[in-house]
């Protein structure tokens, strides 16, 4: 894809692509030169290679964001590529190296990395088939309990049971594979393989198994936490887990939708709240905080006021803030930190139009994600919000779908953009000219998809031509009506789906059932 390859590489790329003479020579092959035909076999999709070169790996360690990433001899990165045909041959590959017959002392591999594979839309491999982290997380857990059950009924060899390699992986829990990795992690210490969880995304889960498997995780490691959609956390199991477990490396905390409702609270309500803020407070490396669609009215100050670290991430979409809120976070030290930014379901304008413009003037030099979906933003506030990001120079992604903009407004929006230096994506509305007149804002999912393709695609071609005539074709603008691509979510649908419609009818079968009763 036009990007220069030294000669190692073509070299490299000729040696395995012919994968049964690359098979045979691979004893013969210098120890540095692994990675370099990693990288090549990985490119080429030459599964047996990878796996034969993974059983062999003659390296103290095996990071696969390095090994995939901008090298000297080819700068592509390859880490956004999830082949399904690589990625298992880097796995099986992996357990067969425990297995290899060579002597256990000339085996030096102890760090297996796994986390800098990133899950893009796109796949670029030839095969078109992606492994996306949970497939991962139930693919190696199934491994090394197979492995486990080998060297339990097979002689090997007593040096095996010396070996022992820590696998840096993002997990990812639903019910569906939840008994799998319980059994992987419970049997850690006798396989040779240690699972070493540094992220872990939790979905569909009861509470009683979310907390049981929090704990096998090894918390103290943990770097990242997502708890998400059908996990019931609210705010009174935040505050048993932050009181029962420490989490000492934690970066980055998501917490599901409805985790705080201050319009319910009581006292001790108030309380809770304020512990929860004082544990955050001691998570000394806490950069990145997701609390969307909660209603946190006027308590934003409380949450987040204990927290010693400036935030580098916020997500309040949907949070029911206020002006005290936002006046909070306009001028507190997170404010000068702030990297991503999320205020969407929020009607900024309106509300705190110069708290706002404060706020983004405070973040303007280091922001690089803003999302401000379904704002209200009309035409009338697009000179103000013009002024408020013309100090963002470093701004890299701008999302703001769902808001009411005429065509004329997102035309005057996309010239300004043009001159944002850094800007590559950008995601705006469906022109409001395009849907019937009358139509409400926030606009339901029922009348979503109800506006004119032509007058849309009309509108979206001229958006373009704005950008290719600045010489912005780096730029990439698009319109994702239902969100943006989120790879957990698409790769477990049909589990959350079917989770989705039997929550539906059980509640459908109570209401029939009250109904009767009355």
């Amino acid at each position: 894809r036009g990007t220069m390859k030294s000669l190692r590489f073509i070299s490299a790329e000729a040696f395995v692509s012919n994968a049964e003479f690359a098979r045979k020579s691979l004893g013969g092959v210098a120890h540095d030169l692994f990675p370099l035909l990693f990288k090549a076999s990985y490119l080429l999709e030459q599964g047996e290679v990878i796996h034969d070169l993974v059983k062999n790996w003659p390296l103290v360690d095996f990071n696969i964001g390095k090994l995939l990433g901008t090298t000297v001899d080819y700068q592509e990165d390859l880490s956004h590529r999830t082949c399904s045909v690589c990625l298992e041959s880097c796995l099986t590959g992996l357990r067969d190296y425990v297995l290899n017959h060579s002597s256990p002392y000339m085996k030096k591999l102890k760090v297996v990395d796994l986390t800098g594979i990133k899950d893009v839309e796109v796949q670029f491999c030839e095969c078109k088939k992606r492994m996306g982290r949970w497939t991962r997380t139930q693919l190696l857990s199934k491994l090394c309990l197979e492995l486990l059950v080998y060297l339990q009924e097979t002689q090997c060899n007593p040096g095996t049971f010396e070996i022992s390699i820590d696998v840096l992986i993002d997990l990812y829990v639903t019910e569906r594979n939840y008994e799998l990795v319980v059994q992987a992690l419970l049997k850690k210490c006798y396989c040779p393989l240690k699972i070493c969880c540094v992220a872990f995304r939790s979905d569909n889960l009861a509470l009683q198994k979310f907390f049981y498997i929090i704990k096998l995780t090894d918390p103290s490691l943990l770097r990242k936490l997502e708890i998400v959609h059908n996990v019931r956390l609210e705010m009174e199991h935040v505050e048993i887990l932050f009181n029962s477990i420490h989490f000492p490396l934690l970066m980055s905390l998501t917490l599901p939708a409805r985790t705080f409702n201050v319009r319910r609270f009581t006292d001790e309500d108030e309380g809770i709240l304020t512990n929860i803020g004082e544990k955050m407070g001691e998570m000394t490396q806490l950069t990145e905080l997701s609390i969307s669609f909660s209603i946190l009215t006027g308590r934003i100050r409380k949450l987040l006021s204990p927290l010693k670290t400036p935030l580098k991430m916020l997500d309040v979409s949907n949070c029911s803030l206020n002006h005290a809120d936002m006046a909070y976070l306009a001028n507190s030290f997170h404010a000068n930190h702030l990297e991503a930014l999320d205020l969407s379901g929020h009607n900024i304008h309106d509300l705190y139009p110069s708290t706002f413009f404060k706020l983004l003037s405070h973040s303007s030099s280091v922001l690089r994600s803003l999302t401000l979906e379904d704002c209200n933003i009309q035409d009338t506030h697009l000179n103000m919000l013009i002024l408020s990001l013309s100090p963002c120079r470093k701004l890299q992604e701008f999302k703001f779908i769902g808001n009411p903009l005429s065509s004329q407004a997102l035309k005057q929006l996309f010239t300004f953009l043009c001159e944002l230096p850094m800007l590559k994506t950008v995601e705006f509305p469906v022109p409001r000219d395009c849907y019937p007149t009358g139509i409400t804002y926030p606009i339901d999912d029922a009348s979503l998809c109800r506006f004119d393709q032509r007058k849309y695609e009309s509108v979206a071609e001229e958006l373009n031509l704005i950008l290719l005539q600045a010489s912005r074709e780096d730029v990439k603008a698009s319109t994702p009506l239902f969100g943006s691509y989120d790879a957990a979510v698409q790769e477990t649908n049909n589990e959350l789906g079917a989770y989705l419609i039997k929550s539906f009818k059980e509640t459908l079968e109570k209401f029939t059932t009250s109904l009767k009763m009355s």
